[in-house]
């Protein structure tokens, strides 16, 4: 039965239907006007397993009861973008469903009585789904293709057996669990031989079906799986890295805040190359600012980073760290090419004061320069990539065409300022070698002592940057 691509308002009535169809398949989808599933909604349509295809509709709400009375081999809610609430007794009085597909939708959480014969749960693309129900209510779970991989932590990390176990006054009584080894197998068992593994309970099961609770289960197959970016245990994998964050970032925000107070207070004129410093040392001081933000979760969650991923990966904490580390990278790669454009003009250009940059011509560059960073570090905020994507909170999100064309022209613009840098300052080595080229001796130390520091800030910037 197929109702699709209707204006009806109303959910259809069904308890008519009657069908002595086995593998009944029920379509209900693209009704953009249907706002709910009663209660009851299902009774009467047919008493034989069913295939419930509910997608692409205007749903915001599963009612309770709403599929009392039926017999769900697969249920697929998927791409209904406005259901946001599975009321909690909505699968009582059904049997099943062994599969259930919430993908893309707003679901913000699953009941936890209900779906104790689901074999397959599907939730991508499910971002208002940060938790899962206990795992009781998913006792038959084998497979999930959820949407963060601190879900799958969750699952390969929970010791089921030892949950089950202590639910059980059965399963912890030895002398118990003794007396019906040997009544199972008709033989005597010495007082302390028992085996207490999850493998023991397998020789009774069959005569006993009370102890089929203190059976284990292996953990259910999970995708998508932890990686480097999005870890189990720690945002941070090595006791060296972590202290180096903590030095660099105390480093970082202390020395930048000395070198920033210091330019700003002196008498002396303010000129470009303090001006261009000025930048410099804030943008790297926004750089320790985010590092000390990372390294404080990290020590927040150690060992347990999965049962805090989504609350920080989706807060307002990863948004910001993200944008302090895009904006601060970009302020940092625009200016060091803003320096090496600089210290280049003025050593060719040494004896024409007439084309010397002025402090005006540096602002205006500059001007531009914090535009186009505060630029790329907001749109993975309005939706342009993420900074949800990975425990560092970096825009890795490429999963639509706009994400994917602006993570290539971040890199793309880069990699084309690490050239730039690298053309200009061989151009000033060619400068100052070249006899017939006049240059003045300060303009060259001061190059020479601008190429460090680019080159090492460049060194820093580029595991970030590229």
């Amino acid at each position: 039965l197929s109702i699709c691509n209707t204006g009806i308002s109303l959910f259809p009535d069904l308890s008519a239907i009657s069908s002595l169809q086995s593998n009944f398949i029920l379509d209900i989808c693209d009704n953009l006007n249907l706002q709910s599933i009663p209660s009851n909604a299902f009774i009467g349509m047919t008493k034989e397993h069913t295939d419930m295809n509910l997608y692409n509709n205007g749903f915001k709400e599963v009612q309770d009861h709403a599929f009392n009375g039926t017999r769900i081999n697969k249920l697929v809610l998927k791409n209904n973008k406005k259901l946001k609430m599975i009321h909690s007794d909505a699968f009582k009085g059904a049997f099943g469903p062994s599969t259930l597909d919430v993908s893309a939708t707003a679901v913000e959480a699953l009941p936890e009585r209900g779906l104790e014969a689901v074999l397959v749960l599907v939730a991508r693309g499910a971002y208002a789904l940060k938790s899962l129900p206990p795992l009781t209510g998913l006792q038959s779970l084998q497979e999930a293709q959820l949407t963060y991989p601190s879900h799958c932590c969750s699952l390969r990390e929970a010791d089921v057996f030892a949950e089950w176990s202590n639910r059980s006054a059965f399963c912890n009584d030895v002398s118990l669990l003794e007396r019906m080894l040997a009544l199972s197998v008709d033989l005597p068992l010495a007082p302390g031989s028992v085996d207490r593994s999850p493998e023991a309970y397998g020789s009774i099961d069959l005569h006993y079906p009370e102890f089929d609770f203190c059976h284990s289960r292996r953990a259910p197959r999970c995708a998508p799986e932890a990686d480097a970016f999005n870890p189990c245990e720690d945002i941070v994998g090595f006791g060296f890295l972590r202290v180096a964050i903590w030095v660099i970032s105390t480093l970082a925000i202390a020395g930048n805040l000395t070198v920033l107070a210091v330019l700003v207070a002196s008498r002396r004129k303010l000129n470009v190359p303090r001006f261009l410093m000025c930048n410099l040392d804030f943008a790297d001081l926004c750089m320790g600012v985010y590092l000390l933000l990372i390294a404080a979760v990290d020590q927040r969650s150690r060992r347990q980073y999965y049962n805090h991923a989504t609350d920080w990966q989706t807060g307002g904490g990863c948004g910001a760290a993200g944008f302090l580390t895009v904006f601060a990278s970009e302020l940092s790669v625009y200016t060091l090419t803003v320096i090496t454009l600089e210290r280049w003009h003025t050593i060719t250009h040494a004896l024409r004061r007439d084309r010397k940059l002025r402090l005006r011509h540096v602002a205006a560059m500059m001007a531009a320069g914090w535009g186009f960073s505060l630029l790329a570090a907001l749109l993975p905020v309005l939706g342009v990539s993420s900074y949800a994507k990975v425990s560092i909170c970096l825009p890795m999100d490429i999963e639509t065409p706009a994400s994917q064309a602006y993570v290539m022209a971040v890199l793309l613009l880069n990699a084309a300022a690490f050239l730039v840098v690298c053309v200009c300052y061989g151009r000033i080595y060619a400068s100052v070698r070249n006899p017939r080229l006049a240059t003045r001796r300060s303009d060259t130390r001061m190059a020479k002592r601008m190429a460090v520091l680019i080159f090492t800030d460049f060194l820093c910037m580029a595991p970030i940057s590229f």
